[in-house]
């Protein structure tokens, strides 16, 4: 048998199963955490760090990833703090300094009100979400590929850099990867890196409303969870 919890959110008392993540219940009802290495059905890792929000407890808040902290009877969360939106902000602004060949990372600096990259271009072809490693461990169950070295070295490769027997080579690591789709205007050349921004217009229908989903275009680079749906 099912069990609900009542949760609140941004003010809202929402009810959902036990043991979902409050990124899944903010999916379910509307409201827009923009996200980036979630999928649904899979093992969350918090990685892109996009989904935060402030959990209110005893009457002290802390930031979290949504998609990492379970939703419980009584909690109390906040999405779209001034505090929240900076943090976010500036974590898109650093993804799409790293990344601008990505539509999708492109996308998410839009709809984190990106409008200006203080930041270097790097022009790398990896943010390092975790996405493809994780549908090849758990929906493939072949283990592939993996996370190796760390800090500046951290990358997703091989066992020893050799495609393993094991590999089913079902291609799934690359359709599922925000990388594979560049923007609209084509792939940017070292050097000639910019923030794209020619989809801000999907934002005005919530302009006064910015925590609620309006289904806009912007999620379909990373196979947004309301795009999915």
């Amino acid at each position: 048998m099912q069990h609900y919890i009542t949760m609140n959110m941004d003010g809202a008392k929402l009810r959902t199963p036990q043991g979902v993540s409050v990124l899944d219940v903010a999916v379910e009802y509307g409201v827009c955490i923009p996200h980036l290495c979630h999928i649904s059905s899979m093992t969350d890792i918090g990685a892109c760090r996009l989904c935060i929000v402030e959990h209110v407890s005893n009457g002290r808040s802390k930031i979290t990833t949504s998609c990492t902290l379970e939703a419980k009877e009584g909690m109390v969360v906040r999405t779209n703090t001034d505090r929240i939106r900076a943090f976010r902000k500036n974590v898109a602004e650093l993804l799409v300094a790293e990344a601008p060949n990505s539509r999708a990372v492109q996308d998410v600096a839009v709809r984190c009100g990106v409008t200006n990259v203080r930041y270097p271009f790097r022009n790398e072809n990896c943010i390092l979400c975790g996405r493809c490693v994780r549908v090849c461990a758990e929906v493939w169950q072949a283990k592939a590929i993996g996370f190796i070295g760390r800090g500046k070295d951290r990358h997703v490769d091989f066992p020893f850099g050799t495609r393993p027997d094991f590999c089913k080579m079902c291609g799934t690591c690359v359709d599922i990867c925000p990388m594979t789709i560049t923007p609209c205007n084509g792939p940017m050349k070292p050097g000639e890196e910019y923030l794209c921004g020619q989809c801000e217009s999907q934002l005005t229908m919530n302009a006064d409303f910015p925590d609620t989903c309006v289904s806009c275009d912007l999620g379909k680079g990373f196979h947004c969870e309301r795009q999915r749906a």
